[in-house]
C-alpha cells in the first residue's frame, strides 16, 4: 500500500525505553507513516523518530501539540501515564489514542482491583487478601504460611513483588511496603497464594469488544544467572513461549481474556490497547498472576522482531474498533533479547559510564540493539539508567537466537555494564532434550 504525502499519518509515541525503541522501529517501517514524533525518546529512537520535549503530565500541552502538528494517532508506551489518565482528555479532545482509559488501566494500576475483578467474574487466579495496615497483613501471612507472595498494590516499576519462601521474608516485605520503600504504591498490600508452575507472558490487542492474541514470551525477572538475586523490570526475554501452544492459547483466551473483556465492559470500563497477562501454567491449567495494560519491556522487543504485519495498521484497527477484520501473522523464527544493565542495578545503577561498540553489534546479521537508558553527550554514548541496552536476535530456534544475541553482546565495550549469561535457558534445555 502506498500513501501520498498528504495522507501519510503523523504519530506521537510517548516513552523513552527499550520498549519504545522497538515500537518506533516497527512503526517507522509502516508505509502508512508520514512523520513519527516521540517524547522524550532516547538516542536509538532518534534514528526512527523526531524527538520532542513535552511534559506528558501536562495533558493540555500534549493536546495542544497534537492539534498543532495534526497528529493522527498517539501511542502510549509506559504504564505510568496510562494509570495517570492521559488517554481520556486526549480522546475527549478528538485525538485518537492507542491505550486504555484511566478506569481500564486500573487492571495494572491496582493489583487489588484486578484480584477483585477475578473473584467477581470467575477468572482463575491465586487466593488473596487485601490489607491497608501491617498487623492485619502479618496475621494473614501467619495464618496462610509460606511460601507466599507479597505485592505493593500500585505501580512499582516491576520491583514491588516479593515471592517469600519463608515467613520472615514475607513479614519483612510487608514492613517494606508500609515503611514507604515503594512510595504510594505500597499504601495497600495484596497478599497472594504462591502459584507453582511455569510462567509465561501472553499479549492481546483489544478494541473494547474484540481481543486478538498478540504473541507470547518468557521473561527473566531475577537479576542474576539461574534466576537468583533481586527482582527487576526484566533482564531478558524470548518469544514464543514454548508452553503457549495452540491448545493453551485457546484456554487462556476462553478462561481468562474473554471473561476479563466482558467483566470490564460490564463495570463500565471497556478495555482497549494492549492486555498483557502474566500467567502461571500449573497442573490445574493457566492462572493469572497479574495484568499489565501495555507491552512488556523487554517482551516488546522480541515480539516486534517476530511480527510480520504492519503494527500501525493493527493499532489503527484497535482504535477504530475494527479488530474483528484483522489477522496477525508471526515469523516462525524465535527471538531473544539480552538486557545490558548498569552496575548497581536494580538498587542504585551507576550512570554516566561510556558505551562503545553498539554499531558493530547492530551490524551483525539478524541482530537489532534497542536503546533503553542511554544518552548522547560530547560525542559519546553514555549509560543513563538501570536497564540500558536490549541486544536482540532472531534464529530458527531459541538456541540459535541466544548464540547470535550473546555474540552481539561480546561486541559491546562497556566496563560499567553487566548482563545475565543464561537468557533463554529453559527453552534451550527443552530444545536439547527434544533432539
Amino acid at each position: 500500500m502506498t500513501t501520498s504525502p498528504s495522507d501519510a499519518l503523523k504519530v506521537l509515541l510517548i516513552g523513552s525505553g527499550g520498549r519504545e525503541h522497538a515500537l518506533s522501529w516497527k512503526l517507522a517501517a509502516s508505509p502508512l507513516l508520514g512523520t513519527l514524533y516521540c517524547t522524550p525518546g532516547n538516542p536509538g529512537i532518534a534514528e526512527c523518530a523526531t524527538l520532542i520535549d513535552l511534559d506528558i503530565d501536562d495533558h493540555d500541552a500534549v493536546i495542544a501539540f497534537c492539534h498543532s502538528f495534526e497528529i493522527d494517532l498517539v501511542v502510549v508506551g509506559p504504564e505510568a501515564p496510562l494509570v495517570a489518565g492521559i488517554t481520556d482528555p486526549l480522546i475527549a479532545a478528538g485525538i485518537k489514542v492507542f491505550g486504555p482509559s484511566q478506569a481500564a488501566a486500573q487492571l495494572e494500576g491496582s493489583k487489588g482491583f484486578t484480584k477483585d475483578l477475578c473473584a467477581r467474574f470467575d477468572i482463575p487466579t491465586g487466593s488473596y487478601g487485601r490489607f491497608n495496615n501491617a498487623p492485619k497483613a502479618k496475621a494473614y501471612i501467619r495464618e496462610q504460611g509460606a511460601p507466599i507472595v507479597v505485592k505493593a498494590d500500585g505501580l512499582a516499576a516491576g520491583k514491588g513483588v516479593v515471592v517469600a519462601m519463608t515467613l520472615e521474608e514475607a513479614l519483612d516485605a510487608v514492613d517494606a511496603c508500609f515503611e514507604g520503600h515503594f512510595g504510594d504504591a505500597g499504601a495497600e498490600v495484596v497478599i497472594e497464594e504462591f502459584l507453582d508452575g511455569e510462567e509465561a507472558s501472553f499479549f492481546c490487542i483489544c478494541d473494547g469488544t474484540t481481543a486478538l492474541p498478540f504473541g507470547s514470551a518468557q521473561d527473566h525477572k531475577r537479576v542474576g544467572d539461574g534466576d537468583t538475586g533481586a527482582n527487576t523490570g526484566g533482564m531478558g526475554a524470548y518469544s514464543p513461549a514454548p508452553i503457549m501452544d495452540e491448545a493453551m492459547t485457546e484456554r487462556v483466551m476462553k478462561e481468562l481474556i474473554e471473561p476479563t473483556m466482558r467483566g470490564m465492559a460490564e463495570i463500565g470500563a471497556p478495555f482497549s490497547g494492549v492486555l498483557f497477562a502474566g500467567l502461571m501454567i500449573g497442573k490445574d491449567g493457566p492462572k493469572l498472576i497479574e495484568y499489565n495494560t501495555r507491552f512488556g519491556d523487554p517482551e516488546c522487543q522480541v515480539l516486534m522482531t517476530r511480527l510480520k504485519d504492519d503494527l500501525l495498521v493493527i493499532m489503527l484497527a484497535a482504535v477504530n474498533k475494527m479488530l474483528d477484520q484483522v489477522s496477525i501473522r508471526w515469523s516462525d523464527d524465535a527471538a531473544l533479547t539480552v538486557v545490558m544493565a548498569a552496575e548497581g542495578y536494580p538498587a542504585s545503577p551507576r550512570k554516566g559510564t561510556v558505551i562503545k561498540g553498539v554499531e558493530e553489534a547492530d551490524a551483525l546479521p539478524d541482530v537489532k540493539v534497542f536503546h533503553a537508558g542511554t544518552v548522547h553527550k560530547d560525542g559519546e554514548l553514555l549509560a543513563n539508567g538501570g536497564r540500558v541496552l536490549n541486544v536482540t536476535a532472531t534464529g530458527k530456534s531459541v538456541s540459535e537466537a541466544q548464540a547470535k544475541a550473546y555474540q552481539a553482546v561480546s561486541k559491546i565495550d562497556w566496563a560499567g555494564g553487566f548482563c545475565r549469561s543464561d537468557i533463554g535457558w529453559r527453552a534451550v534445555e527443552r530444545e536439547k532434550s527434544a533432539r
